[in-house]
């Protein structure tokens, strides 16, 4: 792993999700689980907070216009398409390792866990992936995302 001087700082900011790949580990084809055009952000703050929101762009709203009045078919279509954590982020000064914590997670299996990220960051673009196989969508995939620094204007 090439260690990126003063990466945490690098970090901090908000960055709009660009793609987000999976390949499967068994040698199958690489696909994108939110789609071509996945929508997410993922922030970064000074005091070592991180959010990260994905999902399936143009997704259905409830058809009563209430949160906790869905459909069990909704409440599917819902979690199904929407990728959801946030907690503190730690970079390792020595090996430039960057970690998350999830506080919170729409995953409940994740909420308490800490997870190790692989990061490149090229001027205003970050690369985020897992250092290891995990499970998703019922196959062992290795994950990446590419995130481009956001702009408000």
């Amino acid at each position: 792993m090439t260690i990126i001087p003063d990466l945490r700082q690098r970090l901090v900011g908000a960055w709009r999700l660009q793609s987000y790949v999976e390949t499967p580990v068994d040698g199958g084809e690489p696909y994108e689980p939110l789609g071509p055009r996945p929508q997410g952000l993922i922030i970064y703050t000074p005091d070592g907070y991180m959010s990260a929101q994905l999902s399936l762009p143009d997704r259905a709203g409830f058809a009563s216009g209430d949160w906790f009045d869905g459909t069990t078919q909704e409440y599917v279509a819902e979690a199904s398409s929407y990728i959801a954590y946030s907690g503190p982020f730690h970079v390792d000064a020595e090996t430039g390792a960057l970690t998350h914590s999830m506080e919170v997670s729409l995953f409940p299996n994740w909420t308490g866990q800490t997870q190790q990220r692989t990061v490149e960051l090229d001027g205003d673009t970050l690369t985020l992936g897992s250092p290891a196989p995990m499970r998703s969508g019922g196959k062992t995939v290795m994950a990446r995302l590419v995130w481009r620094r956001a702009s408000a204007s």
